[in-house]
């Protein structure tokens, strides 16, 4: 039995846009929590979301979810999102779905943010 945890998600606001650091593993407990940030920084918001993932070891299905669902959010409000920093085990997550072609994906924060 699993309880939602919550997760530590540093924001900050740049004229580039909104980046989101969150920092820990995104698993089915703390997932739940992420969502929910996302959600309120995309929620009536204009501009560009970036989640730096650099400070995230471990991300589950449902943390693949969670970032699946703040894409549809953020196409759904016009709003441009980016992953950026990504340690290799979550990007080959990525890969491995297929979902490298289907994201914004960038190493750095620079590259996140060229179109």
């Amino acid at each position: 039995m699993s309880s939602q945890q919550n997760i530590e998600v540093e924001t900050e606001t740049l004229p580039a846009g909104i980046v989101l650091r969150p920092k820990g593993d995104i698993d089915l407990s703390r997932a739940p929590a992420f969502r929910v940030e996302i959600a309120k920084w995309v929620k009536d918001n204009s501009s560009p979301v970036f989640i730096d993932l650099s400070q995230v070891p471990y991300m589950d299905s449902s943390g693949v979810a969670t970032l699946v669902e703040a894409l549809q959010m953020t196409n759904r409000s016009g709003v441009r999102l980016a992953l950026f920093g990504m340690q290799e085990r979550v990007r080959s997550i990525f890969e491995i779905a297929r979902l490298d072609t289907v994201f914004r994906i960038a190493e750095t924060f620079e590259q996140a943010q060229e179109d």
